[in-house]
């Protein structure tokens, strides 16, 4: 049929695009269109608002990590300055020069031989200092936290923001980095939020599936567990969880 169409069927049209349109997509445009009346730039962050140097960031993440830990829940095993005895194996690390690497090289690790490891097998190895700055702490931090997953959350982040159709396989390649750049250039602080959320749903969706990962995301308290509270340090306030929210999502588990 030839012809105008009637102004009752243009908005009737639009109206079923609008309520069609997933709650993050009208959240994002609201806050865009926000911004250009305030004339401001795209939503800061943490990262943005602090520039750290690659040394700065490594050393912020082995205190997160803490020291020395064996944790039977653990899947990573006995750990070190955030470094696991799997990392080491691999890397043939072995301290004590007794030709096996184990719990006993482990324990042997110093905290600038872990910063070492983590700037080459973390974050240059993977490609993660090519991805925009103010994009690179928090991905670095959930690679030594989470190795390839920290990728794959970006690239579904990535997916579900501009429907990129990248693969979900954890390599930093030429079309996740382009896709990560091309994305941070339109939203820029946005893009950050919006993984650090994703990076949060991970560790509840963690516990959701692993009963012996819970106590990493919730305390005996029931209070948020280091993995939520690493997550929201790359956050900024405004998107932290309420203590109610917290308890809410996590409620599934009782």
């Amino acid at each position: 049929m030839g012809g105008i169409m009637p102004e009752w069927l243009v908005d009737a049209l639009n109206a079923k695009a609008e309520a069609q349109k997933p709650k993050w997509l009208k959240d994002a445009i609201l806050a865009r269109l926000e911004e250009d009346e305030r004339g401001s730039q795209p939503t800061p962050t943490k990262t943005e608002v602090e520039t750290l140097s690659i040394d700065e960031i490594a050393s912020a993440i082995i205190k997160r990590e803490g020291g020395f830990v064996d944790d039977p829940d653990d899947p990573g095993g006995a750990t070190n300055f955030g470094v696991t005895i799997g990392t080491m194996k691999s890397l043939g690390i072995d301290l004590n020069a007794d030709g096996v690497v184990d719990k006993a090289d482990v324990k042997l690790l110093t905290f600038d031989k872990a910063k070492e490891i983590f700037i080459t097998e973390f974050f240059e190895r993977p490609g993660i200092n090519k991805l925009p700055k103010e994009l690179q702490a928090t991905v670095f931090d959930m690679q030594v936290n989470s190795g390839g997953n920290a990728i794959k959350i970006l690239q579904r982040t990535l997916n579900e923001t501009n429907d990129f159709d990248l693969a979900v396989d954890g390599i930093l390649g030429p079309n996740t980095l382009k896709a990560a750049t091309t994305e941070f250039r339109e939203l820029g602080g946005e893009l950050v939020n919006n993984y650090g959320v994703a990076r949060r749903d991970y560790y509840y969706n963690l516990g959701d599936r692993r009963e012996k990962s819970r106590k990493f995301a919730r305390r005996l308290d029931g209070g948020k567990g280091g993995w939520i509270k690493r997550a929201e340090e790359f956050l900024p306030p405004e998107l932290h969880l309420t203590e109610e929210q917290h308890r809410a999502r996590t409620s599934v588990w009782e």
